[in-house]
């Protein structure tokens, strides 16, 4: 994709305007929160850009060069050079110009279910969990259990997480779907496989001013805690159960030991799921678009399979196969999946500009 030199004069001079407005210590409050969030996101692009002007510029001074019998040999071989590498220059530009999903930068909303396959459904669930935590730790994120109702072995029956730090959810995004899991399961005398499922849904967390949720909109249950084994069982109704009336969502918290607390962490999940309800319904055929990149990122599309006798991990939506499965597991593995997928998406991006 050649972006003309008239796109790249542009980007390079608005960088420059939004540094120097910076730089002129006029700006106070929004103003200056502003011009600061526009000069982080372009950044990358106006640095990339004068990389590219700079490389063209280059090109056709050794161009000229290769008239001058003396300086032709020297020019020819900088010349070759500059031009293998130009068009990874640009196609690195194109994709920094690509328009961002809104909502990239955001925390996310982590939420995993044990689907069919019973027990062993919740101790894959509680695996994918602990595999999120590993990834998110490398990445220098935050992991705050928003509620957790944990099975009698040890899995889990559903989680809700948030996840907070540096472009959590343009990281996470792609992990929405039905993960399923291939092994022979601890309980199992016959050595059989069995194939179990968890659904993972990650949801960009919205700030306060992003969804109004009016108090007369809400009913509000409260009840006694309970859990697996008798763990977080409490002898007060410290659990909380909300219902949006207007949409019929329903979010529910027994996790903390405070009624406070748990109405708390409920709320955010429910401001989550209806944030995440109005972006669908804005962007209309655009959101259909976004999520056909790699999958519809819906939870009832099986999306990876982690086959535990094979030691391989399969992401179907891509057909990448990985013989990975323990690092995947553990965390650093996980990077490279979530790397492919994101290629994949810009490269579709990419291919639907230039089409």
């Amino acid at each position: 994709m050649t972006i003309p030199p008239g796109r790249l004069d542009q980007i390079v001079h608005r960088f420059a305007e939004i540094e120097a407005r910076l730089a002129s210590g006029t700006l106070e409050g929004e103003a200056f929160v502003a011009a600061s969030r526009d000069y982080a996101e372009l950044e990358p692009v106006a640095r990339t850009a004068e990389e590219v002007r700079s490389m063209r510029a280059e090109i056709a001074g050794l161009a000229e060069m290769l008239a001058d019998p003396e300086m032709k040999a020297m020019a020819e071989d900088e010349l070759a050079a500059l031009r293998a590498a130009l068009p990874d220059k640009e196609r690195a530009l194109a994709i920094a110009m690509l328009p961002r999903d809104a909502a990239d930068a955001r925390p996310a909303m982590l939420e995993i279910r044990a689907g069919t396959g019973g027990e062993e459904a919740a101790l894959f669930a509680a695996d994918l969990y602990r595999m999120y935590e590993r990834f998110a730790a490398e990445q220098g994120w935050r992991v705050e259990p928003v509620s957790l109702n944990a099975s009698d072995i040890g899995g889990i029956k559903e989680v809700v997480a948030n996840v907070a730090g540096q472009g959590v959810f343009a990281r996470l995004k792609f992990e929405s779907g039905v993960h399923r899991v291939q092994r022979v399961p601890e309980t199992e005398s016959g050595g059989r496989i069995h194939t179990s499922a968890a659904t993972v849904a990650v949801l960009p967390e919205p700030d306060e001013v992003d969804v109004r949720i009016e108090d007369k909109d809400l009913k509000i249950d409260v009840y006694r805690a309970s859990g697996a084994g008798g763990q977080h069982v409490n002898t007060t109704d410290s659990a909380v159960r909300i219902t949006h009336l207007p949409t019929g969502t329903v979010v529910t918290c027994q996790d903390g030991r405070s009624q406070h607390k748990n109405k708390d962490k409920a709320m955010q999940v429910l401001r989550a799921r209806l944030f995440e309800a109005q972006r669908d319904a804005a962007q209309g055929a655009e959101a259909e678009a976004r999520k056909a990149m790699v999958g519809s990122g819906d939870r009832s599309e099986r999306i990876r399979t982690y086959n535990f006798p094979q030691g391989r991990v399969t992401d179907h939506r891509i057909g990448l196969t990985l013989h990975k499965l323990p690092e995947i597991l553990a965390g650093p593995g996980l990077g490279e999946l979530i790397d492919a997928l994101t290629a994949e998406d810009e490269a579709k991006r990419l291919a639907a500009l230039d089409g």
